[in-house]
């Protein structure tokens, strides 16, 4: 089987990057992961990169002048590594329309909400303070506006009488790291099926 080559970028922790190493460690899993990269030094998550023996690039964007000469850097980056999917996991940078749409339909990201409820930060407590029962977490595919792209799977997690941000959060990143690989597999299933 040809498995699919996939980046992951990131700018923190990595939880969900584990979560989809862990994933491609299956030889059945449709897609490895060849490439890791961090626009932070010190992201947690290049730990894991290691750990899996998966080749991680440190591109810092404050070493850029502007986006665009950050953004072609990461694009060569990705085109050297013959990287066919991006999956974005916590990289906390908005991509300019102009690098959207040489990936386009190639790059997914993971947001913590049941989008389009609850577009960009303090997630958490935006739920809290609407009231709402359920959340969740949603993979989609980038588009140039925050959090608009089309949906591509959801997981629902319940919100419990006594939850606080953080205990809503830490249930829904569970969620995520089962909800992320499972997306990418069947995304990737699907674009290979077509080609056949």
């Amino acid at each position: 089987m040809n498995r699919s080559r996939v980046a992951v970028i990131i700018s923190g922790r990595g939880s969900n990057l584990l979560a989809l190493l862990q994933a491609a460690a299956d030889p059945a899993f449709p897609a490895g992961i060849d490439l890791v990269i961090s626009n932070r030094p010190q992201a947690a998550g290049l730990m894991f990169a290691k750990q899996f023996n998966i080749p991680a690039q440190v591109i810092d964007h404050t070493n850029f002048p502007d986006k665009a000469s950050f953004e072609a850097t990461l694009h060569d980056a990705l085109i050297t590594a013959h990287i066919e999917w991006i999956c974005l996991a916590g990289f906390m940078r908005i991509l300019s329309a102009p690098f959207i749409e040489k990936w386009r339909g190639r790059i997914l990201n993971i947001h913590p909400s049941l989008l389009p409820a609850f577009p960009g930060l303090h997630v958490h407590e935006q739920a809290l303070a609407a009231g709402v029962k359920f959340s969740g977490c949603t993979v989609h595919y980038v588009e140039a506006g925050v959090d608009t792209g089309k949906i591509i799977d959801q997981a629902v997690v319940p919100v419990l009488p006594h939850d606080t941000a953080e205990s809503l959060a830490a249930r829904v990143l569970e969620a995520e790291h089962m909800l992320y690989p499972a997306a990418l597999a069947q995304i990737i299933s699907l674009a290979n099926a077509h080609q056949v």
